[in-house]
């Protein structure tokens, strides 16, 4: 045995023989919540000066903080800490589906798998496993739409047999029995995730795994050395400056009147226009400042702060709107006055008559339900807010301007969103900037190219 102590090499911890092996020993930092002491052993070196060596690597680790020690924690283990710890910090939308895609199709496929075995070859491998076949969701809509379409068609299964059989909700089977009377039929099924939600999945891993570094449970973030799956940029389904004026005219005698008015003019998007508040609208200079949304969380409505901060904004309104939304709550004040004290006031600028909060969804059914009355295009509610967008730069607005009303996080991201809803931009960028060199093609090829200083054909 090596006759020098850890203290004359300058080392913590000390260096042991374990059976025909050796192994170290090293003292960690007190332990941060309880402040008792901690070490960790390694072992399986075949010779003392290995064990010496690995010793003296992690003393050079803790030195410069970024020691982590061995350990059999799973990758499920890891989750189940890390969704309970994260709740303190990601928004309850995040946290639902983070908790969602964590045991859906991280833990059911990697779980049982050491945290620090994970390398960037084994994401890569699993993410082109969930593209392939990773979809474990049910397609409840695919069952209801065969017990719906087998039944006679003079006696049409019902909504309430339909969800007893298939253990959705009533108003689940209910609002899928409408699509189906509608044509609306379910179409097959792809045994993988899209490229979106495989994305979706590596930015939580990338996040979870960043936190474990910081933990000291990985020495480094393994997502962050892969490239999610490309996703292919499809033009959105909108609707133009007519069949938007043909809905708004439709849904004149709406409840929600000024609430649609309000998606239409501004792109917003629906959590921040059902959570938008009373008190944040200013009638006198036109403004509505976006501080509070209202989300779906597990099927439920919670209120929230917004998706992000850019999306905490200040939008200028048209006069138009400003005057629908001023009808509109005065008669949100009359509602107010009769039911006096059982009125539930939350400031909300749009409410049910005695000021219970509208749940997102059901805003959603309402739209779809006046589309299809109108007999216009099918498109979603969400699909407003890009119709804004697209109208908003074929118009010529400054997309710098357009995207700060969106509420996105650059100007790039909302040019990069919407380029291909509008090819004839690019169409026009290459007429305007030829313009400036080239003469009117019924010039004649001669008149293509002249001297600078005669301005006549070279000769």
């Amino acid at each position: 045995m090596s006759g020098r102590t850890s203290a004359q090499r300058g080392l913590r911890g000390t260096v042991y023989q374990r059976g025909a092996k050796w192994a170290f020993m090293i003292e960690l930092a007190p332990d941060p919540l309880t402040g008792k002491r901690r070490q960790r052993a390694k072992s399986g070196f075949e010779t003392e000066s290995e064990a010496w060596d690995a010793l003296a690597e992690a003393n050079g680790e803790l030195r410069t903080n970024t020691f982590v020690a061995s350990s059999t924690r799973t990758v499920a283990e890891f989750f189940e800490e890390w969704l309970t710890t994260a709740a303190m910090t990601l928004k309850p939308t995040s946290l639902a589906n983070y908790t969602a895609f964590a045991r859906a199709y991280v833990i059911p496929v990697i779980g049982t798998r050491r945290l620090q075995s994970i390398e960037p070859a084994t994401l890569t491998a699993f993410y082109q496993h969930l593209l392939t076949s990773g979809r474990r969701k049910r397609d409840t809509d695919s069952e209801m739409y065969a017990l719906w379409s087998c039944s006679p068609e003079d006696a049409r299964m019902g909504a309430a047999e339909i969800a007893r059989r298939t253990g959705v909700s009533y108003s689940a089977a209910s609002n899928a029995v409408r699509r189906y009377r509608n044509g609306k039929v379910p179409l097959p099924v792809d045994p993988g995730l899209s490229a979106r939600t495989v994305t979706s999945i590596h930015v939580m891993l990338r996040r979870a795994f960043a936190d474990a570094v910081e933990l000291r449970y990985l020495s480094t973030n393994p997502a962050a050395r892969v490239r999610p799956p490309r996703i292919d940029r499809r033009g959105h389904m909108t609707w133009t400056p007519q069949e938007l004026g043909r809905f708004l005219a439709a849904a004149r005698s709406d409840r929600f009147y000024a609430l649609w008015v309000l998606l239409a003019t501004t792109g917003m998007r629906r959590s921040e226009a059902v959570g938008a508040v009373r008190s944040a609208f200013d009638p006198v200079a036109g403004t509505l400042t976006v501080v509070s949304t209202r989300v779906v969380v597990s099927g439920r409505a919670k209120r929230s702060d917004g998706k992000s901060r850019r999306s905490r904004r200040l939008l200028g309104l048209d006069p138009t709107t400003v005057q629908v939304l001023n009808e509109h709550l005065a008669e949100q004040d009359v509602e107010r006055a009769a039911f006096g004290s059982s009125y539930h006031d939350e400031d909300l600028m749009f409410c049910w008559p005695d000021g219970r909060p509208l749940h997102p969804g059901a805003v959603s059914v309402r739209f779809q339900r006046i589309v299809r009355e109108t007999g216009l295009p099918r498109i979603r509610l969400h699909d407003v807010r890009h119709t804004y967008a697209t109208m908003a730069l074929r118009a010529g607005v400054n997309p710098k301007i357009v995207s700060t009303r969106l509420g996105h996080a650059t100007v790039a991201f909302t040019l990069d969103t919407y380029t291909a809803d509008i090819p004839e931009l690019d169409q026009a960028a290459a007429v305007t900037i030829s313009n400036l060199f080239l003469p009117p093609p019924d010039e004649g090829p001669e008149a293509m190219f002249t001297d600078p200083l005669t301005e006549q054909p070279p000769g």
